[in-house]
């Protein structure tokens, strides 16, 4: 009986011993598999760091990016305000420019209807003034043959005067002429009478010769 139970214990022992390195084996073959484990998960969570750094640097690069942006922006604000600002000048001067040529368009107007005026009266005084011109050519025309015609007529009664001084002075002469009066004491001499004798026309502010032709014969 005591066999048994030796036997028994050894083979218990036995069992105890093949679990024991079955356990062990299983435990560095687990032991083996953790550490792989955990060496990719160390893997992977250095590479998480390295992308996690990677990405702290892309943030830091957007944010350095982002506040370049925001510089470039507020510059870009800036230059639209002095642009708006500018175009509201140019359209100030634009429209005062507008008014300035309004108000020289209308001056010019002005100026042109002036000056057709003026070239109208102008005009029309070169008009009167040719027609006075003509007027006054005429009247010394008129002047000049009354000029000559005079001239010709004192000539005769220079002519006929003497003739009658001749008369005057002849007795013979003189007597004839008395007689004649003696018997014609009708025949008076009067300023009409001696005026038609010189064919002249004598009026109250002019005296003019009568041409020949004109005259009664």
């Amino acid at each position: 009986m005591k066999n048994y139970s030796t036997v028994f214990l050894g083979l218990v022992c036995v069992a105890l011993i093949v679990t024991l390195i079955f356990i062990k084996s299983s435990d560095n073959t687990q032991h083996t598999s953790d550490v792989g484990v955990i060496t990719g998960y160390s893997n992977q969570l250095s590479s998480v760091e390295m992308d996690l750094a990677l990405s702290n640097g892309r943030m830091i690069e957007f944010s350095n990016n982002l506040d370049q942006c925001q510089s470039s922006a507020l510059t870009f604000s800036n230059q639209l305000n002095t642009a708006r600002s500018n175009l509201d000048l140019a359209a100030g001067q634009i429209t005062n420019l507008t008014g300035q040529v309004a108000s020289l368009q209308s001056e010019n107007q002005t100026l042109s209807e002036t000056l057709n005026r003026r070239v109208t009266d102008l005009t029309n005084q070169v008009a009167r003034l040719t027609t006075q011109l003509n007027l006054t050519a005429t009247n010394l025309d008129q002047a000049d043959r009354q000029s000559a015609l005079l001239d010709n007529r004192l000539r005769r009664d220079v002519a006929a005067r003497l003739v009658v001084e001749q008369k005057f002075y002849n007795p013979v002469a003189l007597q004839e002429q008395l007689d004649f009066l003696k018997q014609n004491p009708d025949q008076k001499v009067t300023a009409d009478s001696i005026y038609a004798g010189l064919d002249l026309e004598v009026t109250s502010n002019s005296v003019h010769a009568i041409s020949p032709a004109d005259s009664t014969p």
